[in-house]
């Protein structure tokens, strides 16, 4: 009876070990099938990459930078015209005194 026994649980044990593998290998397959769906349905829905968002982001962020620099330039810019006009101006006016003195 004992060497049945054995016997027995040398099959049983062996049957849990083939089990085992298969198992593992079908886990394997699934895994595959699931990640290869995965990727379908993502290129699907066309997606950037990470690496593609990242360099757009700082590209825009460089833009902003400049643009908001370039701003800056063109207020001060500005700022030395209109100075510039008003003292043109005030010259023109006296100017103009100096030449009609009954005005």
């Amino acid at each position: 009876m004992t060497q049945n026994s054995n016997r027995l649980f040398d099959g049983l044990g062996k049957l849990m070990t083939d089990a085992a593998g298969v198992a593992d290998n079908l886990k394997r397959e699934i895994d595959t099938v699931v990640r290869s769906q995965a990727e379908r349905i993502l290129g699907e829905l066309d997606l950037v990459k990470r690496e593609e968002f990242e360099a757009a982001r700082d590209l825009a962020a460089n833009a902003r930078a400049e643009s908001e620099r370039l701003a800056a330039r063109v207020a001060a810019l500005e700022a030395q015209i209109s100075a510039f006009a008003g003292s043109d101006s005030e010259a023109s006016s006296k100017a103009k005194a100096r030449k009609n003195p009954s005005s």
